[in-house]
């Protein structure tokens, strides 16, 4: 079988035009499932795709077009080169032309995919069926799953590009249900080779907040104080990310754009009274990613130009204060910003922030606790207004302790405008988004307390 390697080189040489950048992703995942407190399904997938971007001079420019295939037999190698030509020339001159990477390296290129298996759960096999054993004899069903990926891209080119980068990403989610099903919550914790993960603590926490629903509440619609875990903030400044494209800024169709004043941004605005942090960084421990531009495709913030480019640490937010939009160089010639390419991972935090989500709880006099939010949706892209409803599990605070659980709720809210309306933050940790879980594989977020989160209607859902 050819190698991701040869496969390269050989497109490469075949390409008959200015340059051509082929992409390979391998890709391997191992998965542990469970359903009633008893395991189902286990097993190894393994898939591969290929890309290849064509780059043919045309009018003065450059045209770009790409063909993307999930194997490629040595004898299709001329024939894909061929399409990615043909693609680039009805595609037209690029609007986001700019000057090719080429000549660089990174990482060891020769290496095999390096595959994970299922001993990557061999850890937390025993302690699984521990708890499946405790929660049978409790009365309790437990659902969920154990995930863990392993990537390997290699990004080659005519020009001289040599990456490649491994990345490794896991998680295990857990629904816990009781009472002939009538309580039920979720905990996810996000881990890169299940070493350091407890499947113990997790059923800790899912017993914890089974009981309390044992005290059930009904509460009307309205402005509550509420704390969300680390993965609910995660899932909601997950949006940040995806609408912080300086284009649409600069032309008025984001949140982001200064209103009345056209090619302007809100970047050097403060937008939270407390100094918050929003940034990516490729390097943060524990979330590390690929220090350089992968680009299989072009869009409003992404350009297969910008394939090799470096992708440094990126504050958007830094003391509160939006510092930049994300951009590429293309983008950044027109907008005045710097060069800023969308982040791989995402962190939330506030310098100095100590505590966890129970000293959360103990400040709130009189609020809610979420569990997680789910099917967010886009209202307004020009507020980034949110709709979405709160899922297994919403409880009552008072006076600092939690003291039952409460029907559920639609809301609606911006996580920009929320950033004004942070009331206080705890740690920030490694955490697991729910809503976005694959979207979004590396998050590190804080528990929050949100003054005000409006739940807008109340839910009938579980």
């Amino acid at each position: 079988m050819i190698t991701p390697q040869e496969l390269i080189e050989k497109i490469t040489a075949a390409a008959d035009y200015e340059d051509c950048i082929v992409i390979v992703e391998g890709k391997t995942q191992a998965n542990l499932r469970w359903a009633n407190s008893t395991l189902t399904t286990n097993g190894v997938i393994a898939t591969q795709r290929i890309t290849v971007i064509a780059f043919v001079a045309m009018d003065g420019g450059m045209a770009t077009g790409s063909v993307t295939r999930a194997s490629v037999d040595p004898s299709e190698v001329a024939e894909i080169a061929k399409a990615a030509g043909i693609a680039a020339r009805a595609a037209g001159k690029a609007d986001d032309a700019a000057e090719l990477r080429r000549d660089f390296a990174f990482g060891d290129w020769a290496s095999p995919h390096n595959p994970t298996g299922p001993e990557v759960f061999a850890g937390i096999a025993p302690e699984l069926g521990e708890t499946f054993r405790k929660s049978q004899a409790d009365s309790i069903e437990l659902f969920g799953y154990a995930e863990h990926t392993h990537d390997t891209t290699w990004v080659g080119s005519k020009g001289g590009l040599r990456l490649r980068f491994d990345q490794p990403d896991g998680r295990v989610e857990m629904t816990g249900k009781s009472h002939n099903r009538s309580r039920s919550t979720w905990e996810g914790r996000a881990t890169r080779d299940f070493k350091n993960l407890s499947i113990g603590e997790i059923d800790r926490e899912i017993r914890t907040r089974l009981e309390w629903q044992g005290r059930r509440l009904d509460l009307a619609a309205g402005h509550y104080d509420t704390v969300a875990p680390a993965g609910s903030v995660a899932d909601l400044y997950a949006y940040l990310g995806w609408f912080t494209g300086a284009k649409d800024a600069f032309e008025g169709r984001s949140v982001f754009s200064k209103r009345g004043e056209a090619g302007k941004t809100r970047v050097g605005e403060t937008f939270a009274k407390l100094p918050i942090n929003i940034y990516s960084d490729p390097h943060f421990k524990g979330l590390e990613c690929s220090p350089f531009v992968t680009a299989a495709a072009s869009g409003p913030m992404s350009s297969v130009f910008d394939n090799g480019q470096e992708s440094p640490r990126n504050d958007v937010f830094k003391d509160g204060k939006l510092v930049s939009l994300t951009q590429t160089r293309a983008t950044s010639a027109l907008t005045g910003l710097p060069y800023t390419p969308y982040g791989r991972n995402i962190i939330i935090d506030l310098p100095g922030a100590t505590g966890d989500l129970s000293s959360l709880i103990s400040q709130v006099k009189h609020g809610l606790l979420l569990t997680t939010l789910w099917y967010i949706r886009t209202v307004d892209p020009t507020t980034l207004l949110l709709t979405g409803l709160t899922r297994d599990g919403v409880y009552q605070i008072k006076d600092g302790e939690v003291i039952g659980a409460v029907n559920n709720f639609r809301w609606n809210e911006s996580p920009v405008e929320l950033l004004n309306r942070i009331k206080a933050v705890g740690a920030s940790s490694i955490t697991q988004p729910r809503e976005w879980a694959g979207d979004v594989e590396r998050a590190s977020a804080p528990a929050v307390i949100f003054e005000q989160f409006n739940m807008s209607t109340v839910s009938p859902g579980s």
